[in-house]
C-alpha cells in the first residue's frame, strides 16, 4: 500500500490555505487511499526565535484542528514529531550526508536568514540544517508519496537526493519519495498581498483567513480582498493576481474551473461576496468539530500518544538500518 507522509508547523495559526492546500485532501482523500501519517513538527518551530509557550498551544491547537478537519485516527497516525525520536536520531545521519552548498540554496533559508538579520535576530544554524531534520521526517517511514504546497517541493527534492546518495554509498535502505500537489489552490495567497503566500506567521493577519476566524471576520476579509485595475472579471494569475486568487479560492471550495467561473461575474464586488459566503460554509463544520474537540481535550491527548506509538513502531527498524548500514555498532 502507497505510504503517505505530511505534516504541519506549529509557527501560527492555521489559515485558509492550509486547509485548500493540505488539511482537506487529507481527510478526503489521502487517509482513504493510502497508509498516511500526519505530523505536527513542532521540532521545525524551533529554527527561528520563538515563545515555548506559543509553540505548545500551537501544536495543541494544530492537532485539534487535524482532527476538525476530518483526519480519522482509525484509518491514519496522526501525531506529534517530538513525541518520535526516530526523526532527530536520522537528522545527523542525512546532514552527513547533504552537503553545505545545498542546505545554503534552499530558498526558504535564503528568505528566513534575511528576515531574521533584519530583526536583529542571529541565524540559527538548525535554519540551514532543517531540511535534513525534514528529510528524516518523510525517510524514517519509507514514504512513497509527500503532499505540499508549491513552497515545499525544493525540500522534498532534496529529500530525493540524500535518498538516492544514501543508498548509492551505503546500500538500499530508503524509499525514494515523490511529491504531489492539489490539482487546485496549492498556494492561497494573502488576499493584502496576491504575490505572496497566505502565511500562518504573518505579522498582520489582515489578509489571511484564519481557520478560527470568527464568521463576520472572514467574510470582512474577503470583502477588503485586493483586487487589480480594470473592472473585467478575469483569471489571470500575472495580470490579475488578486482575482486570480480570488477566483482560485472560490473554485476550490466549490469545484469548477477558475477561468469559467470568471465567466460568471461581471463585478468584483459579486465575486468576493459570492467567495466569502463559499468560505464561510466550508468552514462551518470544520469550526464546530474544532468547538467540541477542544473541549474533551483528553481525547486530543490519548489520539497523539497512540499515534506516536505505532509512529516509533514504523520508523524505528528503518533508522536501525541506516544506522547499521552507515558503519555505526549496534547498542547492546
Amino acid at each position: 500500500m502507497t505510504r503517505i507522509f505530511s505534516g504541519i508547523k506549529p509557527t501560527g495559526h492555521l489559515t485558509l490555505g492550509n486547509y485548500l492546500g493540505a488539511l482537506r485532501r487529507w481527510a478526503e482523500v489521502d487517509q482513504y487511499r493510502a497508509d498516511a501519517l500526519f505530523s505536527i513538527v513542532d521540532l521545525h518551530a524551533l529554527t527561528v526565535e520563538h515563545d515555548p509557550a506559543r509553540v505548545r498551544r500551537l501544536s495543541r491547537q494544530a492537532a485539534t484542528l487535524m482532527l476538525a478537519a476530518g483526519l480519522d485516527p482509525a484509518r491514519c497516525t496522526v501525531f506529534v514529531q517530538s513525541h518520535v525520536d526516530a526523526h532527530t536520531r536520522l537528522s545527523y545521519l542525512l546532514e552527513c550526508t547533504a552537503t553545505d552548498g545545498e542546505l545554503r540554496r534552499m530558498i526558504q533559508y535564503k528568505e528566513k536568514s534575511v528576515r531574521a538579520k533584519a530583526a536583529g535576530h542571529s541565524v540559527r544554524a538548525s535554519l540551514l540544517t532543517y531540511p535534513a531534520l525534514m528529510a528524516a521526517d518523510i525517510l524514517a517511514y519509507r514514504t512513497d508519496e509527500v503532499p505540499v504546497g508549491d513552497d515545499q517541493t525544493q525540500h522534498v527534492e532534496l529529500t530525493r537526493d540524500l535518498a538516492e546518495r544514501f543508498n548509492l554509498r551505503y546500500g538500499p535502505t530508503f524509499t525514494v519519495p515523490r511529491a504531489t500537489n492539489p490539482p487546485v489552490a496549492a498556494r492561497v495567497m494573502d488576499l493584502q498581498d496576491p504575490s505572496s503566500k497566505m502565511g500562518k506567521s504573518h505579522e498582520s493577519g489582515a489578509g489571511i483567513v484564519y481557520l478560527l476566524d470568527e464568521t463576520d471576520v472572514l467574510r470582512r476579509k474577503v470583502m477588503r480582498a485586493v483586487t487589480d485595475s480594470g473592472r473585467e472579471v478575469e483569471y489571470d494569475p500575472v495580470a490579475k493576481p488578486g482575482v486570480a486568487n480570488l477566483l482560485e479560492i472560490l473554485s476550490a471550495c466549490g469545484g469548477g474551473n477558475p477561468t469559467e467561473l470568471a465567466g460568471v461575474y461581471e463585478s468584483y464586488g459579486s465575486l468576493k461576496q459570492d467567495t466569502a459566503e463559499a468560505v464561510v460554509e466550508l468552514l462551518r463544520p470544520v469550526r464546530a468539530r474544532h468547538a467540541e474537540l477542544a473541549a474533551d481535550p483528553g481525547h486530543v491527548d490519548k489520539v497523539l500518544k497512540e499515534g506516536a506509538e505505532r509512529a516509533r513502531e514504523m520508523a524505528r527498524p528503518v533508522v536501525d538500518a541506516a544506522y547499521d548500514a552507515v558503519g555505526l555498532l549496534p547498542a547492546g
